[in-house]
């Protein structure tokens, strides 16, 4: 019982190593083999993805150039709508002006302004060709 005890457990015999070259060998390569499928897998997703991409792309741009074709020509007819919107305004503002009274009513109605006077004129061929023919008739 008071037995002294061995401080350290009792060595035991050194085993020869065995050489583990062909398994890292063998370890490696399939590593690699692994890493080889992996980055082949990888590559073909992103080919996947990107020829999908692509496709749909190329279906798009019909639509595209059609809704840049509906926005032009919605463009142009804004562009119209307010160039007649001011017009409109100018004219508005001429209408309630006093002193255009009588020229808003003679563009606005058919009556014409009793005190003006109509001016014909005449070409001067015309005018010397009807003469030519009032003198020959009469004698």
């Amino acid at each position: 019982m008071n037995a002294i005890q061995p401080s350290r457990p009792p060595l035991q015999p050194i085993e020869p190593r065995r050489v583990a070259r062909p398994r890292r060998r063998r370890q490696q390569h399939q590593a690699t083999t692994a890493l080889a499928l992996e980055t082949t897998a990888k590559l073909a997703v992103n080919v996947i993805l990107s020829s999908a991409a692509i496709v749909a792309l190329v279906q798009l741009l019909p639509y595209h150039k059609s809704v840049q074709g509906k926005l032009q020509e919605i463009r142009v007819q804004v562009k119209q709508t307010e160039e007649r919107v001011n017009r409109l305004q100018t004219n508005f503002g001429n209408l309630f002006d006093p002193k255009q009274t009588k020229t808003n009513m003679q563009d606005l109605s058919n009556r014409v302004d009793p005190t003006r006077r109509n001016i014909v004129l005449l070409d001067k061929d015309t005018n010397d060709a009807d003469e030519a023919g009032q003198t020959a008739s009469s004698p």
